[in-house]
Order: C-alpha cells, then structure tokens, then sequence
C-alpha cells in the first residue's frame, strides 16, 4: 500500500500502481469525470500513469492551470494529427500549450490562411468523435531517433539528439499519430471538445532567425462550449479597443518603420502622457519622495559593478566615448546609486526615496515588439529606496497602499506575484530566502494574498509583481516592487547607524505604471480610448451650428481655457450632426452645441460622450460641474 497525501492534508491509501483516475474515482465519479491530468509532488503528471510509492497529489480540472495547460495540449496533438491527414508530407516541429490556448509549427510549403482553418477544424471535430485513446510508450535514444527518421521527421530527430545519451524518450499515439512529447496529456481525444483555430503566423525554428522559418498555427480549446464562445467575444472587443488602431485614430502616437520599437508621440499623446506625468508627480510628492534625473549614458564600468554587463549586456545599447565603452541605461538603479553616495548618510535619512522619470532602453528582438507594450525606448516611471534592513516591511506596506491609491484612480483590480531566485543570480542563497521572506510578510501583513512565480525573479533579488486587469479581464504586468540586498554592497553603500556604525543599507526597485508608454497602451484598451474628462487630451469641443456664432464660440472656447480646460472649437461649415459625430468618433467626453438661441439666451447646450443631450445651462455651471469631475478624477 501506499499513502496519497492531498492538498487538504488528508492522507489515503492505495496499491501500488494506482494512477490518478482511480484515485479521483474512489473520492466520487463526478471527480474521475472532471479530472484531466495531475500534480504529483508539484509537477505535472500523466493522470493515466501508475504512482509508486508514497506522494502528494492534487487533481487537475479544467479550473486548474495544468488542467488546462493538460486539455490545451491535446489539442495541439490533435491539430497536429489533422493537418498530417490533410496534407502528409508536412514535417512536424513543436506544439505546446499557451496561455489561453495552443500552436502547432509546421515545416511546409503550403501557405496556411485562414481559410484553410474549416477544413482544418472539420478533421479535428473529426478526430475527437473519434475517441481515440492517448497512449503513452517509451524508447532509448537511439531506438527513438531510428523511430523519428523513419518517419521522416527531421525536427523530431533534432530534439531527441539534444538530449543525454541515457535519456528515456517517451511518445503519444493517438490513432495513427505518434508525437514525441512529455506529456501530460488527456486520456482521449473525444474529451478535447471546443476547439477553434484562431491565427496563423510564421515562427522560425527554435526561435533563430539563423534557422528556416515554419508555420505556426494558433488555436484554443474550452471544456464548455459557452466559455468558448465568451472568449472569442473578448477577443472581438479586443480588436476594437487594440491601442495600436486607436493611437493612430485618436491622434496619440505613431509606430513607424524609420524607429521600429521607437514611439513617436503625436500632440494628443503629449497631453495623455504629461497628464499621467503631471499625476504620477503629485502623488509622488504626497507618499514623499524626492525627484531626480541622471544620465542616459554611463561608463562601462558602472554596468559592470552594477551586473548588468554580465546579465544583461545583450539588450544593452552600447557606444564609445573617447576611446572607452559607454552604455545607454537599460535601467535607472546604478544612477539613483551614484546619487546616493555623493554625501555621508545617516540612519536619520532613511528611507530615502528617490523618484525618476527615467528615459531607458533595452534591445528587444524585433519579433518581440507590439505596439506600445513591448518597445525599445520607454519612459520608466522608477523609485529606488534606500533603506535599513529592519524598515523594509512598513516600506512595502506603504507602497502597496501607494499602488492601491494609483490603480483605483483609473478602475483596475489587480493580483500580486511574488517572483524567487532565478538561475543566474547574483549574491547568496542565504539574503534570497530573507530577502524573498521579507517580501511575503509584508504583503500578508496587510492581507494581500500572493501567488509564487518560482525563478522569474530580477538576477539581483526577489520581487513583487502587480497585474491588473482590465475591463476585459486580461491581465497586464505592471507595477514591481523589487527586493535588492546585492547592489548597495556591489557600490559599498553605508549609512551610519544609531549605534555610531557604518551599515549597508537595502535597495526597493520599483514602478507603479510600469512604463508610460506600456501604462498608456494598457488604459487605452481599459477604456476603448475614452478616457475619463481628467485624463482626455481633448475634454471639451465647442461646435458652432452657424457662421454667425463663431465669435460666441472663440469667447466660450477662451473661458474654458482660463479655467483650465483642454478644449478644441469647430467651425466647420458643416452640418452639425456631422460634427457631433466626429467629436464622438474623437471620443471627446463634453460637446458645446452654439446656435443662435444659446447665444441669445447665454447658455451653451451640453452633449456627453455618453449621457448623450444634456440639455442647456450657464457657461459658469458647465464649468463648475465639469471642473469637480476633473479635481474628483471620475471615471465614467
């Protein structure tokens, strides 16, 4: 016998051998219906395969991630299995599972389009009425790359040669499809059920330009058929809210060939921007922090005390400068560091917050970038903390409320996770499990829950990740709070303590926004581009019905001026509903319509973005109710 222990801490016994499905059918036959694959010992784990010995165990559903990532995968196999059935001499590369779906690449000469996607489809549903058994088997090395050449793929037999002599490769037939693949995978394709193809793409192989470039096939997979369709929904009203397509529309910024990976900012973007800026500013001031600027330049050997010479040069920019290496700051830290030792400090200074608005940039490869969330150059709204060991848990509590304070003000709800020590670290293990502690107190301190990102931490510490998410409900990583114990001893910073000794102190890495321009990519599509009235490029547009209240319209348009108002005038000889649509299409939150009986009586008539007519009032009211939305920052 053998004891299963389950995330509850109940333990169970079993024969040896018994696989997951069993175990979900002696706790009820609704749950061996429900489970798709497992977690043994925190791993993923075929739920078919017999478990020896004693283990943890936790079974997926679809409501799990690996349930998921389980049922996606078949799919690919699937997928796979079709086009091998509509067109054989096609070679197989890789297909995993993905967020939200699954891809499959391709070795062909065959252009896939989207057209070719019910022809697809119809051999998948296919293959799922088929109810074909997934089945596991195994082979040496040597038997498995004699197993993949003689079926003729060539990317199969490159993978198994990358692996050690004494490796066991295993496989999945599916019918007359075999794939070499970990697994886990489901136990038929008849349970792989609504699934849609979504795109096609090209990949180059194993991620090199220097390699041929494949066919990817993009595609997803729900157990209900309704959650399907609620995601291609989403991602209908995804399209119509992309920030690249309304950045052009309303006027914000432009992506060009000339700077790929480069914004240029257009004037209605300047003014998004500098209000982001403007209030990024004030709130700064309130939670006391202390602005500064250092230079976009710097010596070779900064980066190199610093670390990023040697785990991160590769998307660094570099030049020479009189015969020296210089960089171009991919981060803002070693700048905040420097300013931090031009003078003694004392135990009275901390913690020391510096807040900087640095411009950095960072090589991304070009297949990476997309629109204003991944670019080369960006704005890094950055705060670097200097502090003593023993402040670090109220320092994060209070960013955390500052987080709070920002997110709310624009209507975004967020989940915290806490990222842990990669592979390529600097410093001990012993200050990654304090610091990486430190971080999880705090945060659990104030009732926040978090979950683990194992190893995606920055090299030099662990760190707090912010995602928000939309009104779409995706998910966008942008505040950090950043946990940092090897820097300040790498500059050998100290203060002076209470006890009259020199101490080093701790360094807080940390962005709100993220980046401006991935910030305002975000909220762009948050808000489909009709950004609240405090935050409008344009807030108010004054539209004249008839040439003889263009003088009427030129005064109102001044006065809101002064009263600080952002605000644009069309005297177009054109129709006056012509303009009130394209003030909407502008998606500008108040109009002012200005005929002749506004004039004569002194009142403008007020039409909204989205209340419509609003009926008429007195400049002066106008002003005052609009002016309380802007001070309150309301949203819509």
């Amino acid at each position: 016998m053998i004891n299963i222990t389950f995330p509850d801490g109940s333990v169970r016994q079993y024969d040896d051998g018994v696989n997951a499905y069993a175990v979900a059918e002696s706790i009820s036959p609704r749950l061996r219906k429900a489970t798709l694959s497992a977690e043994l010992d925190g791993k993923l784990y075929d739920a078919a395969l017999p478990i020896h010995g004693d283990h943890q165990l936790k079974l997926l559903t679809f409501a799990d991630d690996g349930g998921r990532w389980t049922y996606r995968h078949t799919g690919s196999h699937i997928l796979a299995q079709a086009v091998k059935r509509l067109w054989p001499e096609v070679k197989l590369a890789i297909g995993p599972a993905i967020d939200n779906g699954f891809y499959y690449d391709f070795d062909t000469e065959i252009p896939f389009t989207p057209e070719d996607f019910p022809k697809i489809e119809a051999e998948m549903n296919k293959i799922v009425k088929e109810n074909l058994p997934l089945e596991r088997f195994e082979l040496p090395r040597e038997e498995a790359i004699k197993f993949m050449a003689e079926k003729a793929e060539p990317y199969k037999v490159e993978l198994i040669e990358d692996l050690p002599e004494d490796a066991v490769i295993s496989f999945y037939k599916q019918g007359e499809f075999v794939d070499l693949c970990a697994g886990p995978h489901l136990e038929s394709t008849g349970k792989c059920k609504n699934i849609k193809l979504m795109s096609v793409a090209g990949a180059y192989w194993r991620g090199s330009e220097k390699n041929k470039m494949l066919k990817r096939i993009y595609a997803t997979a729900f157990e209900k058929k309704q959650d399907l369709d609620d995601y291609i929904h989403m991602l209908e009203e995804a399209k119509k809210r992309d920030h690249r397509k309304l950045g052009k529309e309303l006027g914000l910024f432009a992506l060009m060939d000339e700077g790929p990976g480069f914004p240029f900012y257009l004037p209605k973007g300047m003014v998004l921007k500098n209000t982001l800026i403007d209030y990024w500013r004030k709130v700064h001031k309130k939670w006391e922090y202390v602005e500064i600027s250092t230079p976009q330049i710097l010596r070779r050997t900064l980066w190199e005390t610093s670390g990023h010479w040697a785990h991160y040069k590769d998307n660094m920019y570099t030049t020479v400068i009189d015969g020296e290496d210089f960089a171009i700051k991919p981060m803002n830290c070693p700048g905040s560091i420097l300013v931090y030792r031009l003078e003694p400090r004392s135990y009275r200074d901390l913690p020391l917050r510096y807040g900087e608005l640095g411009i950095v940039h960072r090589h991304e490869l070009s297949g990476a970038l997309h629109g204003m969330f991944r670019v080369r150059c960006f704005t890094q709204d950055d705060a670097h903390i200097l502090l003593a060991k023993e402040q670090i848990k109220n320092e994060v509590i209070r960013i955390a409320s500052l987080f709070d304070e920002v997110y709310s003000t624009f209507g975004l709800e967020y989940t915290i996770e806490l990222s842990t020590m990669p592979e390529d670290h600097i410093g001990s293990v012993e200050d990654w499990d304090v610091a990486t502690a430190a971080l999880a107190d705090a945060i659990t301190s104030i009732g926040k829950e978090y979950v683990i990102n194992p190893g995606d931490g920055a090299f030099y510490g662990p760190k707090l990740d912010f995602h928000i998410k939309d009104c779409l409900g995706r998910t966008w990583q942008c505040g950090t709070i950043q946990l940092d114990y090897q820097l300040p001893g790498r500059f050998d910073l100290e203060y002076t303590g209470a006890d009259g000794e020199k101490h080093c102190p701790v360094m807080i890495h940390r962005v709100v926004f993220g980046s401006i321009e991935r910030f305002i990519g975000v909220i762009t599509e948050h808000f489909a581009g009709a950004f609240p009235t405090w935050l409008a490029p344009v807030q108010v547009k004054v539209l004249a019905m008839t040439d003889r209240t263009h003088e009427e319209c030129a005064k109102i348009a001044a006065e809101l001026d002064r009263a600080g108002f952002r605000v644009e005038t069309d005297l177009r000889n054109e129709k006056i509903g012509f303009k009130i649509r394209e003030a909407q299409m502008q998606k500008i939150p108040y109009m002012l319509i200005i005929g002749d009986k506004e004039v004569e009586n002194n009142v403008v008539a007020v039409r909204s973005r989205k209340g419509g007519d609003l009926g008429t009032m007195p400049l002066a009211d106008f002003i005052a109710k609009v002016g309380e939305e802007v001070a309150s920052k309301a949203r819509d």
